[in-house]
Order: structure tokens, then sequence, then C-alpha cells
């Protein structure tokens, strides 16, 4: 499986592309801004998008979602039911906050943790880990490498903001604990921000999440 980064934006979001081989039917993960660089690249590797997948719906995530869905009209905007009202409500996705007004188009899917999403023949375990937002969600894909997204739920050696709206630390650090730092050592762990790490580098050094 390939797994490609874009860093977007001027929040930096790490928007991954997910897909088997060049021609193949691909999924993107937090398309947070610069639409045309993100299908430039698709078009590149003749990708089709089946699925968009927000990890939350922060407006640094979800920017793109709707010229996205305009090039790829039949792709699937996923994000978990607590944030899905974030997609259609500049105020609830806190871009108005930021001085301007960013939408989405509405979720195709709604999605739940303890559940399993097939995206163009992936199959994705979804985990819900609020905290930083009340629908925040970590992917967990089928394939290896074992590898998680993990949204802005986990950094390399931090963890996600809890000071917004609906953000609540002590259940950041226990969905952390439950979801993430139970998985394999080895696990990759991509985030919404930043460089990738592994579960255990985090599980021994992360300052964070030594209380988890």
């Amino acid at each position: 499986m390939i797994i490609e980064t874009l860093v977007v934006g001027p929040f930096q979001v790490n928007t991954y592309i997910v897909y088997p081989g060049p021609g193949a039917e691909a999924v993107v993960i937090d398309p947070g801004a610069d639409a045309e660089e993100i299908i430039a690249l698709l078009a590149k590797r003749r990708l089709i998008v089946t699925h968009i997948i927000n990890t939350h719906g922060h407006a640094d995530h979800i920017a793109a979602n709707g010229d996205l869905k305009g090039a790829f009209p039949s792709a699937r905007i996923c994000i978990h039911g607590r944030d899905a009202n974030m997609l259609t409500d500049a105020n609830a996705n806190l871009s108005r906050a930021f001085g301007y007004d960013q939408t989405s188009p509405p979720a195709d899917v709604t999605l739940h943790g303890n559940t399993e999403l097939v995206a163009a023949g992936i199959t994705f375990a979804v985990e819900h880990v609020p905290g930083h937002s009340p629908g925040s969600i970590c992917l967990v894909p089928s394939f290896k490498p074992d590898c998680v997204f993990s949204g802005d739920t986990l950094f390399a050696g931090s963890i996600g903001r809890t000071d917004f709206p609906g953000g609540n630390h002590g259940l950041l650090l226990a969905g952390i604990a439950d979801k993430i730092l139970t998985l394999q050592d080895d696990t990759l762990v991509y985030p919404g921000h930043g460089i990738w790490t592994k579960v255990g580098i985090e599980r021994e050094s992360n300052p964070y999440v030594g209380s988890a």
C-alpha cells in the first residue's frame, strides 16, 4: 500500500493519499487546503477518490473537501457523527474565529467508534478518540506495515490541543492510552501535523502521555 503526504495550508496540515498503486481507487484523509495541489497529484497518479475522510471537523482539516468532491462527485465525505455539524458551520469549525468562513459539503457517511470502514478496498478500524474535538477519530488500516492515522490526537512528542470548544484533556489522554498506546511498538503514527513517529517512541518519551 502507498501512503503519500502533502503538507497543505497555513496550518501545515498533513493530507494523506492512500492507495494500492497507480490507476487505482484512493482514499484522501484530511484534505485541509491547497485543493489544486491535491487534485494534481491524484491526476498524476491516475487515482479515483472513493472516500474523503476527515479525522475531525476543524477548518484546517476540511477546507479542500468541497473542491475534491467537485473533482470526484461520487467520493463520499466521512466524519464522526459528533463533528458532522462542523462541516457546514463556520462557527463550529472555528474558521470564523480566525477571521474567515470555511465550510464543506455535508457528510455522506457519519462514522462511529469501534466500527470498520471499507474504502477503496482498504479496511479501516475507526477509533473514536474525543478530546481535541468531540468527534475526533483515529484510523487503523488493515494493511502492513502497521500504522495509525492519528489526526490531531497524538503528535511526535506532543498531543492535540484541548482548549478549543468541545475539548477535554482527560478524555484525550484516556483515548490515547486506550486506542493508540495499546498498539504494537513499531506501529507508525501518521499525525495531522508534523513528522511521523512510532507508538513505542511516544509511549516511552512523549511527556504528555506519561500519565495516560
